[in-house]
């Protein structure tokens, strides 16, 4: 890769503009595998925008001038379709992603830059538009707590009377997309859990972790370790806070799911962890 290719695609070119986030990833001539460098690049973009609230996402390719139109056509469109690829891996719900066009050629524009190989490289790119949620408004907000309340949640269900298959989901235990981290906010709750499941010595369960936003029902990548393995990560992070907080290991173990049962809302509820009672001790 030449100096001047790699000057270009070192720049990031994330933009705040009216409301919309954008990234661009740049790619060499004829190729549309996204390089080393710009992958990484995205990967941080990515993780910039994880806890945002997305309406949607379009994806554009371009081609630089060089080459046939049809050629371009198509190349411009599996440039566009790598980037989804990248975004459907890390747990980036295909159903956001609106658009995933390839626009063909960009002609070279008289713009403030002598160098056209300079211009060419710019041109040869995919064009990432994140549109956020609006803001919720006050009625949205009071119907979204009234629902919250009328859900039972995991400390009233770990305390009442289970059996043997009952599932409960630990809907406040959220996760930073692609990781098996818990975010800040869910570790009193996780903390809460753990003791509770501590002094019902009666019960024996297994962990569960799963996924969102992946294709084919894989497993998602976990980027600290860069392994796909982030469903069983997810679980085991759990399995062995609860191992600290006092709760037997022969009373638990743990398994990932992948994203093989999805909860059908939110994407960010399949990034979730439940537990699965396999056996209750008679009293």
């Amino acid at each position: 890769m030449n100096k001047l290719l790699l000057s270009i695609i070192l720049i990031c070119q994330f933009v705040v503009s009216q409301n919309k986030l954008t990234h661009e990833v740049y790619f060499e001539t004829d190729k549309y595998d996204v390089p080393i460098t710009e992958e990484n690049r995205l990967l941080l973009f990515i993780a910039s925008i994880s806890d945002l609230d997305i309406e949607s996402i379009s994806i554009y390719g371009f081609c630089d001038d060089i080459g046939a139109s049809e050629y371009n056509l198509k190349l411009s469109q599996d440039r566009a379709n790598a980037i989804k690829a990248i975004f459907a891996n890390n747990e980036i719900s295909e159903a956001l992603i609106s658009n995933v066009d390839g626009k063909g050629e960009i002609l070279l524009k008289i713009i403030d830059e002598k160098d056209i190989l300079k211009i060419r490289g710019l041109n040869r790119k995919v064009e990432i538009i994140i549109n956020p949620v609006p803001p919720k408004t006050l009625e949205e907000e009071k119907i979204e707590a009234e629902l919250v309340e009328k859900k039972k949640d995991a400390l009233e269900q770990i305390k009442g009377n289970l059996k043997k298959g009952d599932k409960i989901v630990f809907e406040n235990i959220l996760f930073k997309t692609g990781y098996s981290r818990m975010m800040p906010e869910s570790k009193p709750v996780l903390e809460a859990i753990a003791k509770s499941l501590v002094e019902r010595e009666d019960i024996y369960f297994t962990v569960q972790g799963h996924v969102c936003c992946t294709q084919y029902s894989r497993d998602a990548v976990d980027r600290k370790t860069k392994q796909r393995n982030l469903s069983v990560a997810r679980a085991k992070f759990v399995y062995d806070y609860f191992v600290k907080k006092g709760v037997s290991p022969k009373r638990m173990k743990y398994v990932g799911l992948r994203r093989l049962f999805p909860l059908g809302g939110d994407p960010k509820d399949d990034r979730r962890v439940e537990i699965l009672i396999t056996y209750v001790k008679e009293p």
